[in-house]
């Protein structure tokens, strides 16, 4: 089996995550995340699920500069969303490749 091994990466300070985590609860409150959401699609995998199932993904993750932003979360389902992890969409997607090679 073969392991997606994510290279090293330089981490924001803690007031950059607690300042970002705030402001993306504040995000999940609007009705920009409610209509956004409210397709029941993950982003990642395209599979439907009940809106308040889906959960809010950073595409350029918190500790790794990303910010709460409109142009930067999109709804993932929780299963995408905890293999995701910190990973930048790149990574995601040679992490996706490196499972359809397997199959």
């Amino acid at each position: 089996m073969n392991l997606f091994i994510m290279e090293p990466f330089q981490t924001v300070d803690e007031e950059h995550i607690k300042r970002e985590k705030a402001k993306a609860r504040e995000l999940r409150n609007s009705q920009w995340w409610k209509r956004k959401r409210s397709s029941g699609i993950c982003y990642y995998c395209g599979k439907k699920s009940k809106a308040t199932e889906l959960t809010m993904d950073h595409l350029v993750p918190v500790v790794r500069g990303g910010r709460s932003v409109e142009s930067n979360v999109v709804p993932a389902c929780k299963d995408c969303n905890s293999k995701k992890k910190y990973l930048l969409p790149t990574e995601w997607e040679e992490y996706l490749n490196s499972l359809k090679k397997e199959d």
